[in-house]
């Protein structure tokens, strides 16, 4: 099972862990950690790397940062770039994260990383734009409603 650790600004990674437990099921092997006011970089990347124990199990650790080029995405970078089990993507929504629990299990850290990307580029939507393609044939637009 691929590790999972989330990162991001002041209450980011602990507030939608709130969301990603009541959708996927308190998970193992994932960690949550904010970057807040209180502490430094350093002490960031260190509780990054107590997590990366925490949560490796052998098939590599996928970080998902909120901002890329946001100090958590860059100090998960820092660390990628020392290890050869670390993927990070940054600007993770909810659905990267629940369906990288649902996708961990038998693939790759390459392949997970892939098919989170994946997910991210498919669910954001110009809604406006989706339904007025949609009210072209009534029944799938009734269908949305």
């Amino acid at each position: 099972m691929i590790g999972i650790i989330v990162s991001g600004h002041i209450n980011f990674a602990t507030g939608i862990k709130s969301a990603v437990d009541a959708i996927v099921g308190e998970q193992s092997s994932i960690e949550f950690i904010d970057f807040v006011p209180t502490i430094t970089t350093e002490q960031l990347e260190l509780q990054m790397r107590d997590a990366i124990e925490r949560v490796n199990t052998g098939s590599g650790v996928l970080f998902l940062t909120d901002v890329v080029g946001g100090t958590p995405c860059n100090r998960a970078v820092a660390i990628m770039l020392e290890r050869d089990d670390i993927k990070v993507i940054g600007g993770t929504n909810l659905a990267m994260i629940t369906n990288a629990c649902f996708e961990r299990d038998g693939v790759s850290l390459e392949e997970l990383a892939e098919i989170v990307l994946e997910i991210g580029q498919s669910t954001m939507k110009d809604m406006h734009a989706e339904l007025k393609a949609l009210e072209s044939n009534s029944d799938e637009f009734e269908d949305c409603l």
